[in-house]
């Protein structure tokens, strides 16, 4: 009983975020704001050029928001980037913030961009070896299997786990410590300040969220290797 109730709690904790700020993004997402002169994509135009950044992009994109570091692009969905919600504003400022961490080469930044980029090798290779290591034990006979299984869980769940623990604070930095004090000074009324925070806020627990099921996630692989 003891074992359910946690494994409940542990669900919740997972996907209850999940479910939350989408609920929170689509709360903020239906009606344009009278008082932002611009939509999504111009305020990350205005925002990039007001902090010399002429060279990123602002693009439309159907796979999520974000920005590219390697094509230099803020990338926003077609909802965000054509109206002016608050949602759309907000988000639009967090992608600019990234863009911002690239131009000043924060180290936290540039090690996430780095990992990130190995963590898809990582994958390929540790997804390899879970495939090839039952099959190199029937051809050389060898019970070796062990090995390469423990090596490719790390690679595929380890990398994996890594990435979106440091990407958490950095997911932080762009939201609080960038879009937040820009939308405040001059973009927000008063009365938006409170629900900007709160959607900033929620797109944060996702990536708690992500963390948390990275490390179950790990966690199972260990215990699955240990027996």
């Amino acid at each position: 009983m003891i074992y359910l109730i946690a494994f409940l709690i542990l669900l919740a904790l997972i996907y209850g975020p999940q479910w939350w700020v989408q609920r929170v993004l689509a709360k903020y997402n239906h009606q344009d704001e009278q008082n932002f002169p611009g939509t999504g994509g111009e305020l990350a135009r205005h925002l990039l050029d007001k902090y010399g950044l002429f060279d990123v992009k602002v693009e439309i994109t159907e796979g999520g928001d974000h920005y590219d570091p390697i094509n230099r692009a803020v990338r926003l969905t077609k909802d965000k980037h054509d109206s002016k919600t608050l949602t759309a504003i907000t988000v639009s400022a967090h992608e600019c913030g990234h863009a911002l961490q690239h131009a000043a080469q924060e180290p936290l930044f540039q090690w996430r961009t780095r990992l990130a980029m190995a963590s898809l090798w990582a994958n390929r290779l540790g997804s390899f070896l879970l495939f090839a290591a039952p099959i190199l034990v029937l051809v050389t006979k060898v019970p070796s299997s062990g090995v390469l299984t423990a090596l490719g869980a790390f690679l595929v769940m380890g990398f994996s786990l890594v990435v979106q623990l440091v990407t958490l604070p950095v997911e932080l930095d762009a939201s609080f410590k960038k879009a937040l004090p820009i939308l405040e000074h001059g973009y927000l009324d008063e009365k938006q300040k409170r629900p900007a925070r709160k959607i900033l806020k929620a797109a944060a627990w996702t990536y708690v969220a992500g963390a948390m099921a990275g490390l179950l996630n790990f966690w199972r692989w260990l215990a699955v290797l240990r027996r």
